[in-house]
This record gives C-alpha cells, structure tokens and sequence, in this order.
C-alpha cells in the first residue's frame, strides 16, 4: 500500500510536471466505488479547463490544487496510482535514478485506467489514475485551496510528522493515555496521518520496541525514541521520494520482503518474524525488539529470556484456576441424606456424573468403581425416594404424566423411569 513516503513522490512529479499546466481534456469511466460522493461526469465537468496551482499532501491523502474549486482529493488505498506518460520512472517501485532517462515505454491508455487528464500544448504529456482492486477514492473538494484541510475527510486525521512536524508533549501525552500495542497506535490516521505498515514497523525497528507492547507501557525513554524514530524514517522516506533502492543499509525494509521464502533474515543473521497487530502483518527482529511492559499476547521475557505473560492472559488464567477450583469443591461437597437431602444427591449425581458423547464410557466405569460407602449411601438415597414416590402418587387430582414422572426410581446410582417391559426412558439416552 502507497503510504507518506510514496505520497510525497506523486505529489512531487504533479509538482514537475503538471504545476502551470491548463487542462485540455478529461477522459473518465463510471465507477461509483472510486468516485466518492462525485461521478465520473460531474468530475470531467469541474476539470476541464482548469490550471493545475500546486499539489499538496496530508499522510496518504494528496490534492491537486487548481485555480479555482473545487479541487481533486485523492487517496491510493491499496493498489492505487498515478502514471505519468513522460515519467515512467514516476513509479515507486521503479529501480532507476530520477536522474537517469527512461527508455521503458508505457503502454497508454494503461490498464485499469479510472481517469485521464491531457495537458494544453503538449499532447504527450498526459497523466492517468489508476487502480486494479478499486479501492481507492477521488472526491471533489468545494472550498478554498486553504480550508482543505479543515473539511472531511482531512479534518479527521492527525498531523503529517513531515508536513506539520510532531510536538513531543503532545505525542507523550497521547502514549500515557491509550493503552494499545504501539503499531496499532502509529497505524491509526486520527493519531499520525501517513504511516503505514512497513513504515510502522521501520519505526519500531530503529526504536527497539516490540509492536505489541502496549504504549502506555513504554518508559520515558522509550517514548523520546519512539518520537525520535517516527520523525527519522518519514522524513528520510519522503526525502528519497520513497526509492527504496535508496534508502539506508541498515533498514529493516530491505530484508522484511517474503515471510520466510528466503530466511528473513538481517546481515547479521537475527531472523525477522511476523506476528499480527492491529490486522496487519508486522515484522520484528526479536532479538532488538523485546517488550519490556504488558503486551497483548504472550511474548519474550526482555530480561530472562523466558516467556512472560500479559496482564490479559494473567486474568484468564486466574479465571480458568477460580473456575476450576469452584468446580472442584462443587463435587466434593457432602449431601445430607433424608428425604430433602436425597433429592439433591441425586441431582448432583447427574450433573457431574453424567457424561458427555465421548466421555460416556470412562464416566460410568468411574461410578461403577466407587467405594462401598457411596453405595451404601445411595441405597438409603434410594428408599427415601421410594417413600416420597409413593406418598405423592397417593395424591388425588394428578395428571398422567406427572404420575409417570412420580414413579421414578433410583437405580444403581441412576434415574430409571418405571417403564413397561424395562425400556428406558428417551432423556436417558440423550
């Protein structure tokens, strides 16, 4: 996914190549996904003509700035792009120099085209914006180039650490307060508009955090080089417009690519892991990475290098241990005997005795094993029983069924319905 780094890229070549420029023509196809509270006709209608100002960016939002409203606010989403038919190098993903001429050719109109714009007086200098998978968004903006910012959905996200800067009071005080992994905190746009995945976990990299450790566990240190890092990798990223082939030795990016295809490993041979935060796949070293505070899942002990366990997976242990205890002491409660007590006996014994489709077998030979004590209990269970079955079946005004219910009796430590032709009852077998 394009992010702050390949943002400023495009916004640079809009910048080089289209900034002065009078739209001539505008090509684009329907598609009520990509366009966003605009169609295709209403957008051809509000480009043509205009002068292309400036370009602006805000994390992975990017606008063209024309010389009157409204103006096209982009954003890439997952495969989203801009091709320029003078720049193939324009490309993030390109291996040349910007420096360095381009004899690749670009097939035009290109694949996956959404929308089109050709330039006044230069018929070649065309630019295109594409996007296989759809989603990404073109909106209309109607409001002064410098109130952009102040409307949805620009409004909503947080500052750009390149555009703005970042305070660091600010960004302390938002750690102290949220209590996430710190990946899903950089990933979130109403914190740090542009960072995305490889950029989050560049920034943990160099700051020696593990990406599921909570923020608001980090140290006072912790946080300085958290702030220190942020503003290092985005600045850096976006200085070499996002060419990776540029981009420092030492990074984690160079040797993150293929979860484990190729040994994943850093020229020192620390091998590079995966886990999940915050629904995207991140990559760690956790050799340089360890949590030093509670973490969502369990992880390395930074101090032993054993296994530590989170605060959440300390309460669902204690749960489990007071679960277990409960239903310990559950089974070796006593069961006064007499008529009241029996009738509790007899509960118990089904709740606890009974067993389950798989377990059935092994449940009945542990009861038929038990001491002859129970048994003899059981036996006095079972008389007292059979005197309150035949007091209430003395009873007048009952029905047929509650009479048959009436008629149970206990035998060898189970309820046996009396049912002709010693047939057992339908709730024994379930």
């Amino acid at each position: 996914m394009p992010e702050i780094a390949e943002i400023s890229r495009i916004v640079h070549y809009i910048r080089k190549y289209l900034a002065g420029k009078t739209i001539k023509n505008v090509f684009a196809h329907e598609d009520h996904i990509v366009f966003k509270d605009t169609t295709h006709s209403d957008f051809m209608k509000a480009m043509k003509g205009k002068k292309i100002v400036d370009a602006k960016q805000q994390g992975k939002y990017f606008w063209i700035v024309m010389d009157s409203p409204p103006h096209p606010l982009m954003h890439f989403g997952m495969t989203g792009w801009i091709t320029f038919n003078q720049a193939p190098e324009a490309h993030y993903r390109a291996d040349m120099a910007d420096d360095e001429p381009s004899q690749q050719a670009i097939d035009w109109p290109p694949r996956f085209m959404k929308f089109e714009l050709e330039m006044e007086g230069d018929e070649d200098n065309k630019v295109a914006f594409t996007d296989p998978r759809r989603l990404g968004r073109v909106r209309l903006i109607d409001v002064k180039a410098d109130e952009i910012r102040n409307v949805s959905p620009l409004k909503e996200n947080g500052p750009d650490p390149v555009v703005d800067g970042l305070d660091e009071e600010w960004f302390k005080g938002v750690l102290k307060k949220r209590k996430v992994p710190v990946k899903a905190l950089l990933l979130d746009q109403a914190f740090i508009s542009g960072v995305g995945n490889w950029v989050g976990d560049e920034i943990l990299f160099h700051a020696r955090l593990h990406p599921e450790q909570y923020s608001n566990t980090l140290s006072d240190e912790q946080q300085k080089q958290l702030f220190e890092s942020t503003l290092h990798i985005c600045k850096t990223a976006c200085g070499l417009l996002g060419d990776s082939s540029k981009f420092p030795a030492d990074w984690l990016f160079k040797y993150r690519w293929g979860k484990g295809k190729k040994g994943n490993k850093l020229p020192s041979g620390e091998k590079i892991d995966f886990v999940k935060v915050g629904g995207r796949t991140s990559a760690y070293v956790k050799t340089r990475q360890k949590a030093t505070g509670g973490t969502a899942v369990k992880v390395e002990s930074a101090v032993s290098g054993g296994e530590e366990d989170s605060g959440e997976e300390k309460v669902k242990k204690s749960a489990k241990k007071r679960k277990a205890v409960k239903d310990e002491e559950y089974e070796e409660t006593p069961v006064k005997k007499g008529k009241r007590g029996a009738t509790k006996a007899i509960k118990a014994k089904e709740e606890v005795v009974t067993p389950a489709k798989r377990g059935r077998k092994k449940a009945v030979k542990k009861e038929e094993s038990e001491e002859e004590s129970e048994e003899e209990d059981e036996i006095e269970y079972t008389e007292s029983e059979e005197e309150v079955v035949k007091t209430k079946s003395a009873k007048k005004g009952k029905s047929a069924s509650a009479k048959k219910a009436q008629e149970e009796v206990v035998m060898n430590g189970k309820i046996e319905p009396d049912t002709p032709s010693g047939r057992r009852s339908s709730r024994l077998k379930k």
